[in-house]
């Protein structure tokens, strides 16, 4: 945990600061709700371990910070058919939408449908060196929280095939349609990713 994380999240604490992520975070859900069973990783997710690990939940809810872990998540859950509900966010914006491409059906695109590949490094400013407005993170969680529930209980509707977008100067949301890329290289016609690369 790093002072620079304190200000867009409310799991970790300054007492926590210097300590493992994992850890804090368990302490903090067993604070709210000691009857709550928490299954802690402290390791990094890798091509190595992400089919494993994304293989054991029913569903994935990634908040990373970086370009190379969202394409991992995807593509973990694409091979594991798990549903992926993901919140990105920097300075005053935030996007969010519900990935289930391992279903049949043009309303069901993967991240690569709407990313087709990552940006160079560098490209994208990370939140350290961008900023967040730190109560943007909430907004977005909160969202994706509401979106991870609606998917688990099967109400309402789902954000797959839509990726909603919210702008927090101007205080508004859009959301746009999105359809599956045939010449999507993980879940197009001819796909060419057929497996998590290993280095």
């Amino acid at each position: 945990v790093d002072t620079s994380n304190l200000q867009r999240q409310i799991v970790h604490g300054t007492e926590n600061v210097g300590e493992p992520k994992v850890t804090s975070a368990t302490e903090r859900l067993h604070d709210i709700n000691p009857e709550v069973k928490v299954e802690a990783h402290r390791t990094r997710f890798t091509p190595e371990n992400a089919l494993d690990l994304v293989s054991k939940y029913d569903l994935i809810a990634d908040g990373s910070d970086n370009c190379t872990t969202r394409y991992l998540a995807n593509d973990a859950c694409f091979f594991a058919k798990k549903p992926l509900v993901s919140g990105a966010l920097l300075r005053f914006e935030g996007q969010l939408a519900t990935f289930r491409a391992f279903e049949a059906g043009e309303n069901r695109p993967c991240y690569r449908c709407l990313f087709p590949s990552p940006p160079r490094p560098h490209m994208v400013p990370r939140c350290e060196t961008a900023g967040i407005f730190g109560a943007v993170a909430g907004v977005i969680g909160t969202l994706q929280a509401t979106e991870v529930l609606k998917e688990l209980l099967g109400l309402g509707n789902s954000l797959s095939g839509r990726l909603m977008l919210y702008e927090g100067l101007s205080g508004s949301f859009r959301t746009l349609k999105v359809k599956r890329d045939p010449s999507c290289a993980l879940c197009g016609d001819q796909p060419s990713i057929k497996g998590l690369e290993i280095a």
